[in-house]
């Protein structure tokens, strides 16, 4: 019990302080990039140099690391540059191209546009509320966007607002902590050069969907952590005193709880990846015991039978869950209790969602439109099947990559049910697990090829320096693997009014008056508000509720997406203000209090969505009219703002 303490509490507390350090550098250097006045990115190429000057000094500081932990001088200093070099790498990268916009990548479109919605719910209150509809529990893991959203009301910004600097600075934290677990497990300078290699890789792919880059990051690590806990054979050689593996049991069911509260479908393969190392270890055992039933058949007579090997496996895989369970119910539970209590309307439709590279295997390692990425992973898979007998690494890597496939498979007969397991999404973790072996897979081969040739002064340097300009090469790629969701950062209007590359804005511009004109005029804080809108960015901004939400695809199962649509339509076939009042006082769900419109000649009208999966797009738009006679009452108070009309219910 002592060693176990000591093994969780240590590494705890060195994520902790790792934690510490990257988020004083990725503030200060944030801060730092918001004190000039930069060029846009799509207009200008200085950012962009900015930022590979800022990659440069980033990995300079991690050489120093692996310099000082090669030399075994001030280990504590080395591990100080690495997290720094780590943190610094990710708010570089991230931070410098958006230096001159308030916005995020992809800014408050396409999927921004809920995730904003849903921390600026959280900003408002720190109580777990949905993020579009009233009185709901939230359905979507609600993790991230509470600690943004506590962030946020600490430093006294909106939801909005907070939304780059949050991500941008949890990522780097993140980066770091997948650092420290990474130097749990493998020697010191290995560990920082694949979580250089992992990082990059998950910046450039996984970085758009902040929250759930968080996981990606620290994926592969926390797989060998699993894995290490469920597959434990003896080594005569090792009488050292361990924990016996019940401190990486903590870690992986730590990670399990945490990619529950951060996001459903990671949370589900990795929920799946370790059930499958569960399996393989007890095979494995098995097929070990069989062969030494040949050799030495008096000690498996006397040893454990092919169930006393199943039992600790089942124990371990239970205390994760136990842990996972636990934190899950942090998120979940207000959500589960009102389902379990309530009726489940048939509206969830998250999962009908099959674009064109949804409906194919990724084979990351033959797709050289990234040629450093793709001969990365080619060598990650070599590796792998090199070393599937004889590394720990390779195997927890090879099962996680094989769980990918096997789920991606499962994904595509799905198909035929009228459902997906999105495994599209999968792929920036299909990268960086590929990529942790194609780093390992570099490393042992630099050193086998170093042997071979008779072990030359000048290799090492060699190796050494093409693993640095690979990684360099790579990283300043970055900006153009993301260079659509940095511009529309630029052309996206922000929260006030204003597009970052200097353009005119949007409708955009006229939310502030509307939010004006509505505080005044219903006499209530934003929150305790229903409105329904087409133009959904403005619950983005403002932490009014909603009373129908973007897509079916992100509405909360509960909220009976459907029913919604088919109410709204009623509404706009009413034929005077009396049914209409009527109508929304006998509505099954809290009535709009505001009605947010464009208007088009004699009607007001509204853009809604509806599901029309297996089709891609998987989302039709289609227009619902109003005749402005309906709202023609004392009832309701009208108000034009720009090309808006704003109808609120007296």
């Amino acid at each position: 019990m002592r060693v176990l303490v000591r093994q969780v509490g240590g590494s705890l507390g060195e994520a902790v302080l790792a934690a510490v350090v990257a988020a004083v550098v990725a503030a200060v250097g944030l801060v730092a990039f918001g004190t000039v006045q930069w060029p846009a990115f799509n207009s200008s190429n200085v950012t962009r140099a900015l930022t590979t000057v800022g990659q440069v000094a980033a990995v300079v500081v991690l050489l120093a690391a692996i310099v000082l932990i090669r030399l075994r001088r001030w280990p504590w200093l080395a591990k100080v540059l690495s997290w720094a070099g780590i943190s610094a790498f990710v708010t570089v990268t991230l931070g410098m191209p958006l230096a001159a916009t308030k916005l995020y990548l992809f800014g408050i479109s396409v999927d921004q546009e809920f995730r904003t919605e849903y921390l600026t719910r959280l900003t408002d209150s720190a109580a777990l509320h949905d993020m579009t509809y009233i009185d709901l529990p939230p359905y979507y893991p609600a993790g991230w966007f509470w600690i943004g959203g506590r962030v946020a009301n600490l430093l006294g910004m909106s939801g909005w607002e907070t939304f780059k600097p949050f991500a941008i600075a949890f990522l780097a934290v993140a980066a770091v902590v997948a650092l420290v677990l990474w130097s749990k497990l493998i020697r010191a300078d290995w560990a920082v050069a694949v979580a250089a290699a992992t990082t990059a890789v998950t910046v450039a792919f996984a970085s758009p969907e902040a929250y759930s880059a968080v996981l990606v990051v620290l994926f592969a690590p926390a797989m060998l952590l699993a894995w290490g806990a469920l597959y434990r054979p003896a080594d005569p050689a090792d009488t050292a005193p361990t924990a016996a593996g019940w401190g990486a049991v903590i870690g992986a069911g730590l990670f399990l709880g945490l990619a529950m509260m951060f996001y459903q479908l990671f949370a589900g393969l990795a929920v799946f990846t370790v059930v499958l190392m569960a399996v393989v270890a007890w095979i494995a055992q098995l097929w070990q015991r069989s062969a030494d039933a040949v050799h030495r058949p008096r000690d498996v007579a006397n040893g454990p039978s092919a169930l006393g090997l199943l039992w600790p496996i089942l124990a371990r895989l239970a205390v994760m869950g136990v842990i996972t369970a636990v934190l899950a119910l942090i998120t979940w539970g207000p959500w589960l209790a009102k389902a379990l209590t309530g009726s489940m309307p048939k509206s969830g439709t998250a999962l009908h969602y099959l674009p064109e590279s949804g409906a194919r295997l990724s084979f990351p390692m033959f797709d050289f439109s990234e040629p450093i990425l793709g001969a990365l992973c080619l060598i990650g898979t070599v590796w792998l099947v090199l070393r599937a007998a004889s590394s720990r690494r390779a195997q927890a890597l090879g099962i996680s990559v094989a769980a990918i496939y096997l789920w991606s498979l499962a994904s595509l007969a799905a198909t035929a049910a009228g459902t997906t397991g999105l495994s599209f999404r999968l792929e920036p973790i299909l990268q960086t697990l590929l990529a942790a072996a194609g780093t390992f897979g570099f490393i042992e081969g630099a050193r086998a090829l170093y042997q071979a040739i008779n072990e030359p002064p000048r290799f090492r340097l060699v190796a050494a320096a093409v693993g640095v300009i690979g990684l360099l090469a790579f990283s300043q790629s970055i900006p153009s693997i993301l260079n659509t969701e940095i511009t529309t950062a630029y052309t996206d209007t922000d929260g006030n009014g204003e597009r970052a590359d200097q353009r005119s804005p949007s409708a955009v511009s006229y939310y502030r008056e509307i939010d004006a004109a509505l505080t005044a005029q219903t006499g209530r804080p934003r929150d305790r508000s229903v409105v329904l809108t087409s133009d959904t960015s403005f619950l983005a901004y403002y932490p009014y509720y909603g009373f129908q939400g973007l897509t079916s695809h992100y509405a909360n199962p509960l909220a009976d997406f459907a029913g919604r649509a088919a109410e709204i339509k009623r509404w706009s076939g009413l034929q005077t203000p009396a049914e209409l009042r009527d109508a929304l006082e006998h509505t099954p769900w809290r009535a709009p209090d505001a009605f947010l419109f464009r208007s088009s000649g004699d009607k007001y009208t509204l853009r809604l969505a509806e599901d029309v999966y297996p089709n891609d797009p998987n989302v039709r738009r289609y227009t619902v009219s109003f005749p402005k006679t309906l709202f023609e009452d004392p009832h309701f108070q009208v108000t034009g703002i720009g090309p808006f009309t704003l109808v609120v219910r007296r």
